[in-house]
């Protein structure tokens, strides 16, 4: 029985199921139609030129639907070629301009006159296919008897018997009726290859094909090449990039069977993978199984990045083909959100690995480019900063023009856009008029224009120094007061950090982590928190063992308010794991002085009783351990990436004194520069300078 092409294309996912397909014999196209309607295929090809639209005359007959359906056509048992076969479903639309004439094509076909006339609708309806590299069209005449033709009504389908295409290609239909009335209907679809269909011993070229197959290993991916041990086949690995040509990542030719291993961090959207034998004219069997794998996704919005290219061009580097928009914002030099330009950038998806044009007369260090998807901001960069030097204190302007010369023009700001002439209490409005007078003398910066309106960007130093000794005399004294009061504040939150303790757990895989661990715990003692570490305490270790003294910290710790912090490595989450084994397993022997194995007895049912929360804090190094490495137990409390979450880091371990976000940001870039050292020597290689034993100043007993 036949078999439907959209239920094929949901059985050929990644993997395959084996599909009879119905047999057509003979080399012959042939058409057929519904009950009630006659066509015809005319001889030989027709050419593939749609033309333009033109008005329908009355009723006319138009293609509503394609459908397709693969079939096989044999010339022999075992000699047969994939074929689409095409249904196009039609109906009849438009009106009659002039009731006389529906009058008249009415009574043609009245049976009940002596001479009746056989009145019906004809259509010239044209199929055109095309597979890379070749296309075939061809013309159907198809003819509706009168008594069929109501306006807006489905009168049947006509079915085309069949276009040939190779396995696994890419085809192309259109549909249209000569002459066109309507947009032409078209299809797109990826034909199957000989893994999904029951071809292999009737299409020749598919009888040496390799097999592949793809599965999960772990976080990784296996490709499985089922072959023989003689049989020598080529496997490559490419970018199909739907905006360009394939971009080749990897190709070697081999002897099977392989097993051959990609690391999760390789997989992008449009990584496919192509396997055929090394036989003259073979069949080449291509998959992209890592369309819709949320890593990959992930992966490819990690890998794009975005150049800005003077004097006024950009791009979009990314190894597929992004799903996002791109517009252009003013960035003010106090911060803030990017503010949404007039002229935005086409807001089709953004063309990848292509040099593009801003529609700029000049450019401005200000202006940005925002590539965006529908969930959330992706990529943000400003335009030629090295260029053009950094952001600027101008006034952006906005002219907008109306019919008979008329123009407005208004400030962009967070607010909104301020009209220049405005009561409002905001610095374009208080030099609105100052404003006015430098577009008019020539003293902005004119970035676009077009026949709608026009943006300015007007310098705003030299209003700073317009003020009356008494106006900077006031300002002064504000801000000496205000000083002041931050000052007290500030002292009131330093005090308050202060009173939060925090307790850090590591495990000592090497020196250059201890240094590392040091080099963090001196670095949080700066904001300031009461850092308690083994590192700093290895004479207490010794008289008291690691156990005594963890939970000796651990009770001073949760008693003040303050935190215990896990500090995980691939060493703490062996121990982890370790701990959690099944309790027949014999327990490794660990170092007397390592406070992270000793703690662990104690850790963990707080974690399985549900009294982590809240008293526990999870961190990780993102350059030595993967996110996914951490046990899923300790995910009950929040679990930081060190040092690209340093911000959300240091919220968390001052809690309620933790300053406001631009200080704390401050806060942890300090943190990330006294980290880069011993995160950079934790990748050195060993016997490198530098990657002694030596904890620094602060590795003396700080307890």
């Amino acid at each position: 029985m036949p078999v439907p092409w959209f239920l094929l294309s949901l059985a050929l996912g990644r993997n395959p199921v084996v599909l009879s397909l119905e047999r057509v014999v003979g080399p012959q196209d042939t058409a057929r139609c519904s009950p009630g309607l006659s066509c015809h295929l005319w001889d030989g090809d027709v050419l593939c030129l749609p033309g333009s639209l033109v008005s329908a005359p009355g009723p006319v007959l138009v293609p509503t639907r394609l459908q397709t359906e693969l079939v096989l056509r044999c010339h022999e048992e075992t000699d047969c070629d994939l074929c689409v076969r095409v249904a196009v479903h039609l109906a009849v639309q438009g009106y009659w301009e002039d009731p006389e004439d529906e009058e008249k094509f009415r009574r043609a076909a009245d049976p009940e006159l002596e001479e009746p006339r056989n009145a019906s609708l004809q259509a010239h309806i044209v199929l055109s296919f095309q597979a890379y590299p070749t296309a075939h069209c061809v013309l159907l005449e198809v003819q509706v008897p009168a008594a069929l033709v109501q306006p807006g009504q489905s009168v049947g389908s006509v079915v085309f018997d069949c276009f040939e295409a190779a396995l696994g290609a890419e085809v192309q239909i259109w549909s249209y009726t000569q002459p066109r009335y309507q947009k032409e209907l078209n299809l797109t679809q990826q034909l199957p290859d000989c893994r999904g269909l029951e071809v292999q011993d009737n299409i020749q070229s598919c009888w040496a094909l390799p097999w592949l197959n793809v599965s999960a290993d772990g976080e990784d991916v296996r490709l499985v090449l089922d072959v023989s041990e003689e049989q020598r086949f080529g496997l490559s690995l490419y970018w199909n990039q739907v905006q360009g040509p394939i971009k080749p990542w990897w190709h070697s030719n081999l002897t099977g069977p392989q097993t051959i291993t990609l690391n999760h961090t390789d997989l992008v959207p449009c990584l496919c993978i192509q396997v055929w034998p090394l036989e003259p004219d073979s069949v080449r069997t291509s998959i992209c199984p890592f369309r819709e794998d949320p890593r990959a996704h992930r992966n490819l919005w990690r890998a794009a990045r975005l150049q800005l290219l003077p004097p006024l061009d950009w791009r979009l580097d990314a190894p597929c083909s992004l799903p996002a928009e791109a517009t252009l914002c003013w960035q003010p030099l106090d911060g803030g959100p990017c503010l949404s330009l007039v002229p935005p950038l086409p807001r089709e998806n953004v063309t990848v690995n292509k040099v593009l044009e801003f529609p700029l007369l000049k450019g401005h260090p200000n202006v940005c480019v925002q590539v965006s998807t529908w969930e959330k901001l992706q990529l943000q960069e400003c335009l030629w900063a090295d260029s053009l030097g950094p952001r600027k204190d101008d006034m952006l302007l906005v002219e907008t023009r109306g019919p008979q010369d008329n123009s407005s023009l208004c400030a962009l700001e967070p607010s909104g856009c301020t009209p220049l002439l405005s009561r409002a209490s905001t610095r374009a409005a208080r030099l609105g008029e100052q404003l006015l007078q430098d577009v008019q003398s020539g003293q902005c910066l004119q970035l676009w224009d077009n026949d709608l309106g026009a943006l300015w960007a007007c310098p705003m130093d030299k209003y700073i120094h317009q003020r009356w000794a008494l106006v900077w005399l006031a300002c002064l004294l504000l801000a000496a007061v205000l000083f002041l009061l931050l000052l007290l504040k500030m002292s009131r939150v330093k005090a308050a950090a202060r009173s939060r303790a925090a307790l850090l757990l590591y495990s000592a895989d090497d020196a250059s982590f201890e240094r590392l661990v040091g080099a963090l715990a001196s670095a949080l003692c700066q904001l300031p928190l009461r850092v308690a570490v083994d590192l700093w305490s290895r004479r207490d270790l010794s008289a008291q063992g690691a156990l005594a003294w963890f939970h000796a910290q651990r009770r001073q710790t949760l008693q003040e308010g303050g935190v215990v912090v896990l500090l995980f490595s691939p060493g703490a989450v062996a121990l982890c794991r370790e701990w959690l084994q099944d309790a027949t397993s014999a327990p490794r022997a660990h170092d007397p002085h390592d406070a992270f194995a000793a703690s662990l007895s104690c850790v963990l049912p707080d974690f399985l009783q549900g009294r982590a929360p809240g008293r526990y804090v999870g961190a990780y190094f993102d350059k030595l351990l993967p996110a996914d490495a951490v046990p899923a137990l300790f995910r009950s409390v929040p679990v930081f990436s060190l040092p690209s979450q340093l911000p959300d880091f240091l919220g968390t371990l001052q809690g309620s004194a933790a300053p406001r976000p631009r200080r704390l940001a401050e806060r942890a870039e300090q943190v990330s520069r006294a980290l880069q050292p011993a995160l950079e020597s934790c990748f050195r290689p060993p016997g490198a300078p530098g990657t002694g034993r030596g904890m620094g100043p602060e590795a003396g007993d700080r307890t």
